[in-house]
């Protein structure tokens, strides 16, 4: 009897194992073809926002395209005007960590990032861990929102190069 139940919990314990979620990790496992077509679609963005290329972002943003930062949440209109104007500069995100979780038609992408940015002409480094979720339309790849969690870790950028903290 026992060594039945303890072939069920190893079961239950495996089935479990392989159904956790993938996080971000620094050492990356192997990806699949459409993991890594997320993952270049997100170190791109980061470029692009670094860039201010507001016409390369309004391709890849869904029209109903929401995104939430420390001081607010709006549309794909206003997140393409803050960053052609500058109010939020993000200037450089270090990525640290990046996993890509499925859901049928649609992804959920985490970045563990140090962002650099410039906020009302003040330039900060902020700890987040960015959550990116990516709907497939027409065979192509949709952001539909962009989060950033203000993360309780250190900043991991070296200290040279860290502007002050926010």
């Amino acid at each position: 009897m026992k060594h039945l139940l303890f072939l069920g919990f190893f079961l239950v314990t495996m089935h479990l194992a392989h159904a956790q979620a993938k996080l971000p990790d620094a050492v990356p496992a192997s990806a699949t073809k459409d993991e890594q077509e997320l993952l270049t679609i997100s170190k791109t963005k980061w470029t692009w926002m670094a860039d201010k290329n507001v016409e390369a972002l309004g391709g890849l943003f869904a029209e109903n395209c929401v995104f939430v930062h420390m001081g607010g949440s709006w549309g794909k209109n206003q997140e393409l005007t803050t960053i052609k104007g500058g109010m939020i500069w993000y200037k450089k995100a270090e990525v640290y960590g990046a996993a890509v979780n499925f859901f049928g038609a649609t992804a959920i992408l985490l970045n563990d990032i140090d962002l650099v940015a410039v906020v009302g002409g003040r330039e900060v480094v902020n700890p987040f861990m960015v959550t990116e979720v990516y709907v497939k339309e027409n065979g192509k790849w949709k952001m539909g929102s962009l989060t950033f969690s203000h993360l309780a870790r250190p900043v991991k950028l070296a200290a040279n190069s860290q502007p002050p903290q926010h």
